[in-house]
């Protein structure tokens, strides 16, 4: 009686697992957000304008979009303990370079290096969880890591404004930087490929030529180039907000303090976790995946058209506009979670890697597109963007995040239902 209860994966030490692998995730969020807290203090301190601002933010996730193929490549062959723990020395590396830079070219180089090496983070436990996880648990258990990682957006807002004003910016990173180094040490201790009996530690390494022929497969699918376009959107358009020029718009339009923006922005990043938990769970409770991704994307077109088309609102309307917009931005991840339900798991790394190569492409030519967009306007006499340049900018994002959403309300839905009934039926026979 006993052995027929018995789950066919030991979840509790895939738990711990997926746990050390969230809190390593942590430093990603930390370092990728925290120029939109620091980057008035940054333009300042090196004497840069909004393009370089952009070009420098937006180089940690050009890294990250690079690193995301290889990434792929590693984790299908080496697994995800040795590939995550060798791209954590790589992030180590790259922060130790950020935080000592002396210029803006060595902040850049740190700061792509640091993106590269954060690259295999989040894949990486798609892997892991779905490898130790049944196919309905996966939306649950990636929302759990995203919302542990955001932990580090939640540092790199009001915490890191007070922090820096009192110890300096580049203090506080070497204290993030100390704990990547920590967390690589922790993923090589705990975190393992896969349950015993699993197929993938009995599996025939492939060869070059196969492991390539497997990603030619994953990009002629059909299937996933709908999903893709809002890949590539949907978070790039929140993010530019939540992670970069949110901050300063508060500050230059409304008059803000560093630490009264700095709180908005926390509270943002704390309705992005809630809106984590809540999205998690509802492929299981709707039976769809493609139409959650529509329906919070459309609530984020909404807001950020009025931000566009709003002329000098009270401060309270903005204000509001971005804390809501933190909680369905989390509907970002339920494309990730359509696009896993395409892809084999002989080709997981590699069709993931490719899923969030569209997520981080698009928020690095975003970062750097925001730039270009505030830049073109003549800034005020004390130096500040005027809220028409913001304005053009939010109302580009709202085109760009229409158009995604369009060419997604194409894709064939892919519902939990239907993978529970094809994983059962090898046991029928």
């Amino acid at each position: 009686m006993r052995s027929a209860q018995r789950r066919p994966f030991p979840h509790r030490r895939g738990l711990v697992i997926v746990t050390t692998l969230a809190t390593a995730y942590v430093a990603s969020h930390f370092f990728r957000a925290s120029n939109v807290t620091i980057g008035l203090d940054l333009m300042r301190d090196l004497a840069i304008g909004p393009e370089a601002l952009g070009a420098l933010t937006g180089a940690f996730f050009f890294g990250f979009a690079a690193m995301q193929i290889p990434c792929g490549f590693l984790l299908d062959h080496y697994g995800p303990r040795r590939t995550v723990f060798g791209m954590l020395i790589l992030a180590t590396i790259g922060g130790v370079v950020f935080t000592l830079a002396p210029n803006w070219p060595m902040l850049l180089a740190g700061r792509a290096l640091m993106g590269a090496g954060f690259g295999a983070m989040l894949i990486g436990s798609m892997v892991v969880i779905s490898r130790w996880f049944p196919p309905d648990r996966f939306s649950t258990l990636t929302a759990m890591v995203l919302s542990i990682g955001l932990l580090g957006n939640l540092v790199a807002t009001t915490p890191l404004a007070w922090a820096s004003e009192a110890i300096g910016w580049r203090a506080v990173f070497g204290i993030a930087v100390a704990f990547t180094g920590l967390a690589a040490i922790a993923v090589w201790l705990v975190v393992r490929d896969a349950p015993s009996g699993h197929p993938f530690l009995d599996r025939t390494p492939e060869l070059p030529r196969q492991m390539l022929q497997g990603l030619m497969e994953v990009l002629r699918n059909p299937r996933l180039r709908p999903i893709l376009a809002l890949n590539f959107c949907s978070y790039a358009c929140t993010f530019t907000v939540q992670g970069l020029w949110g901050g300063p718009f508060l500050r230059e339009v409304y008059g803000m303090s560093a630490i009264a923006a700095g709180n908005v922005l926390l509270g943002a990043v704390i309705a992005y976790q809630f809106g984590m938990l809540a999205f998690g769970p509802l492929d299981r409770l709707l039976d769809t995946r493609k139409w959650i991704a529509v329906g919070g994307n459309l609530v984020t077109i909404s807001l950020l058209a009025t931000l566009a088309l709003a002329s000098q609102p009270p401060v309270w309307v903005p204000v509001a506009a971005i804390l809501v917009m933190g909680f369905f931005s989390a509907a970002s991840t339920m494309v990730l979670t359509h696009g896993r339900g395409i892809i084999p798991d002989r080709l997981i790394g590699r069709g993931m890697t490719t899923l969030n190569t569209a997520v981080m492409l698009g928020v690095a030519c975003m970062q750097s597109l925001s730039g270009i967009i505030l830049g073109a306007f003549e800034p005020l006499a004390d130096g500040a963007r005027s809220e028409t340049a913001y304005r053009a900018l939010f109302g580009v994002l709202t085109a760009v995040l229409i158009v995604a959403v369009a060419i997604y309300s194409r894709s064939q839905d892919v519902r939990p239902s239907d993978e529970m009934r094809a994983r059962l039926k090898p046991r029928k026979a």
